[in-house]
């Protein structure tokens, strides 16, 4: 007689396993389409109904998504998405895709992976297995979510149900490294648990990397982003420290990248955004604490990143004195308030600091981003501007944060009669030009 997980593996192997996704956001969509492209049927659950009822219909709300791709998937009857949890009793395979952000004290907050554990403890069932993709700290997966589900269930973890972590690696507009193509790792609570995950997954992704345990896949992530955040942090001082010494930080860079080895090319700008690097790497920090132990170097990357906006602000502050103009009272444009470029993320996203210490400082802000009609942020709400090109000729300051590809940078040149260029936009056409200031 076949045990439960090889029964489950066969399941996988003939596409009859029924996969559900809790969290339908710009890391569960695309793994739900990749699934649903794979010739599983996926169910997607999610609290926001306006999100379950878009999906219902074809459409999709991330970028990275077509519409058209859900909407075939939809019709194939592949996909389907809900709100009702009770969805998850005829799940074979769940895959737990919820934000993990930071409190405002800069500690983990885990209420969504706790909510949709407790949902999710209350329907599983011998024969599944669960994979925590949201990223936290070493042992939320053994010392939060199992003992979760074998309390509530009465089953056992390694032999009726399977439980591992497999952290995300999304990267927001790429389309070079996606997600059925950029390696996953995946480590199992046991050798059973980690056996049973990368059989699922083997049937959708290109490249599946085995590690031997769940802490040892928590922590792979944390390093990944943690190195990312300490060596812009690194750059971002570079950047200081060129201001500092009257040297150009942009020819710096150019100049140590032509070392074949040994460098790693970094580029400096306002401070950091997104849903991992800034926040990831503190939940390492937040961990260690707990032990006793001072995570120096990202402490030290943390200030620093943070502080960025104010330094741009500061170039801000100077360049218009030395045009004899205030801040309070000056006209200024931000440009892209998208936290990188091309894409329509706004989480941490530094335009937010920058535009709201321009405010404090009695500056008429505005701001202009093709992907972002509308923030909200702290108390203050803003719209895109409508006419990016009267707005950039009536400025006093244009602030470029977010280097879009769709700007016309000539033409925003050409009409500007002050730049901040903090992610060199304009390149070579800024160097040297008495109108732009170069971070």
């Amino acid at each position: 007689m076949s045990t439960i997980k090889e029964q489950l593996i066969a399941k996988f192997q003939d596409r009859s396993a029924h996969v559900a996704i809790l969290g339908l956001g710009y890391v569960g969509l695309p793994l739900a389409v990749v699934f649903g492209e794979a010739g599983f049927h996926v169910t997607g659950i999610d609290p926001i109904a306006e999100k379950v009822e878009m999906l219902n219909k074809g459409e999709s709300y991330v970028l990275d998504v077509p519409s058209a791709q859900v909407t075939d998937l939809v019709k194939k009857g592949r996909l389907n998405a809900t709100t009702d949890f009770a969805a998850l009793r005829e799940a074979d395979a769940v895959s737990i895709c919820v934000p993990t952000p930071l409190r405002k004290t800069g500690d983990p907050d885990l209420s969504f992976v706790v909510s949709a554990s407790n949902e999710l403890a209350k329907h599983v069932h011998a024969g599944m297995v669960i994979v925590l993709e949201s990223t936290t700290y070493p042992g939320t997966t053994r010392e939060l979510i199992l003992p979760q589900l074998e309390q509530n269930s009465g089953l056992k973890c390694g032999k009726d149900f399977f439980l591992a972590f497999s952290p995300e690696r999304v990267d927001p507009g790429r389309e070079d490294w996606t997600t059925i193509n950029t390696p996953k790792v995946v480590g199992g609570i046991t050798a059973d648990c980690l056996d049973a995950a990368v059989a699922w997954y083997c049937q959708a992704l290109q490249k599946v990397v085995p590690v031997s345990s769940a802490e040892v896949a928590e922590m792979a992530k944390l390093l990944e982003n943690t190195f990312r955040m300490i060596n812009i942090g690194l750059v971002n001082e570079m950047a200081i420290m060129c201001d500092r010494l009257g040297v150009d930080v942009w020819d710096v860079i150019e100049a140590a990248a032509t070392k074949p080895f040994g460098f790693m090319k970094f580029t400096p700008g306002p401070g950091l955004g997104g849903h991992c690097i800034p926040i990831d790497p503190l939940y390492l920090s937040w961990k260690l604490r707990a032990l006793n132990y001072t995570a120096k170097f990202i402490e030290l990357a943390s200030e620093i990143n943070t502080n960025m906006p104010r330094f741009v602000v500061g170039k801000t502050q100077d360049a218009l004195n030395d045009r004899q103009k205030p801040v309070n009272g000056s006209k200024i444009l931000v440009l892209g308030a998208a936290y990188k470029p091309d894409i329509d993320d706004l989480r941490e996203s530094p335009a937010l600091d920058v535009i709201g210490l321009l405010m404090r400082k009695g500056a008429n802000v505005s701001y202009h981003d093709p992907y972002i009609a509308q923030i909200s942020h702290e108390g203050w709400q803003m719209q895109s501007v409508s006419n990016l090109e009267a707005a950039v000729r009536q400025a006093d300051c244009v602030i470029i944060v977010t280097n879009h590809k769709v700007y016309d940078y000539p033409a925003i040149l050409k009409s500007a009669q002050l730049i901040i260029d903090t992610r060199n936009a304009l390149g070579e056409m800024g160097r040297g030009n008495p109108k732009v200031v170069r971070l």
